[in-house]
């Protein structure tokens, strides 16, 4: 996965702009590991639990094949619920979900921390719609999976292509759906939110559909921010699985916030209401 897979940056890329204004705990992860556990127990419960994972990411892969041209759309979200829901057990990880999802049509608008981001949002609201980068379409056996979900695609190298993303994202609202995205167009540390893009809010906006912000936050036994989630700089995917397959006790919290007008808004105003709410959501969940 990527760290700019939900999009939502209005095609700045990732590691450049989307930075700006990252804390100095985001620019120190930049070149390390992400920290878990060490030692022969970590190491053989992370090997379980990778190997868990890896069976449950094929078995989606043969729901998406063989049994999801079968199902209408309601049947395959329950799916989507299960399979996501599932695989945070998988990882031994606990997700707690508080907060109604307003009904209908709705722009989802979560801070980005990890590529579990999208798994906890369709454990809590299978019928959201991401946007993700273009690239995506081209990776093998996932992109069947993000296909199956009905992502939206962005190609973030091309600065015209956001505003084809945003008439799509219109469509898609005006016909009722959730979509969701991540405007700060890359992942942070969990510590601090960087900046928020505004170009893909324009799609609620023109649709005077809500807006509704997700606040995501990962502890672990080890820290109340955990660090095994850490999915930024050159953090590969394979070092974030076998951080996070050793990591112990993870709680991943999903709270949904009060849905805001979005109507004749301007959208860099919109981003920066939503960003603070989601920041003092954020605050508050650490006692700060």
């Amino acid at each position: 996965m990527s760290r700019a897979e939900g999009g939502g940056g209005g095609g700045a890329p990732a590691g450049t702009a989307a930075r700006q204004g990252a804390t100095a705990p985001a620019a120190r992860a930049a070149t390390a590991a992400p920290q878990a556990p060490t030692g022969l127990a970590a190491s053989l419960r992370g090997a379980w639990r990778l190997a868990r994972v890896a069976m449950h990411g094929l078995h989606g892969l043969a729901v998406v094949l063989f049994v999801f041209p079968h199902l209408d759309l309601a049947a395959r979200q329950v799916r989507i619920r299960w399979w996501a829901g599932r695989m945070f057990r998988l990882f031994g990880m606990r997700l707690e979900v508080s907060g109604p999802f307003r009904p209908g049509a709705k722009l989802l608008v979560a801070n980005h921390v990890s590529w579990l981001d999208i798994l906890a949002v369709h454990a809590a609201c299978p019928e959201a719609r991401f946007v993700s980068k273009a690239e995506v379409r081209h990776w093998p056996l996932v992109n069947r999976l993000v296909d199956a979900a009905r992502t939206l695609y962005l190609q973030r190298e091309r600065a015209r292509d956001a505003l084809r993303v945003v008439h799509e994202m219109a469509q898609a609202l005006q016909h009722g759906d959730t979509v969701a995205v991540f405007p700060e167009g890359t992942t942070g540390t969990g510590h601090e939110l960087l900046p928020f893009h505004a170009n893909l809010l324009q799609a609620a906006i023109s649709t005077g559909t809500p807006a509704q912000p997700v606040v995501l936050r990962y502890a672990d036994a080890d820290a109340p921010v955990s660090t095994a989630v850490d999915f930024t700089g050159d953090i590969t995917l394979v070092q974030s699985l076998w951080a996070l397959a050793r990591a112990r006790r993870m709680v991943v919290s999903v709270q949904v916030l009060t849905a805001q007008g979005t109507l004749h808004a301007d959208r860099r105003a919109l981003a920066e209401r939503l960003r603070q709410l989601i920041a003092e959501a954020l605050r508050a969940q650490r006692g700060v």
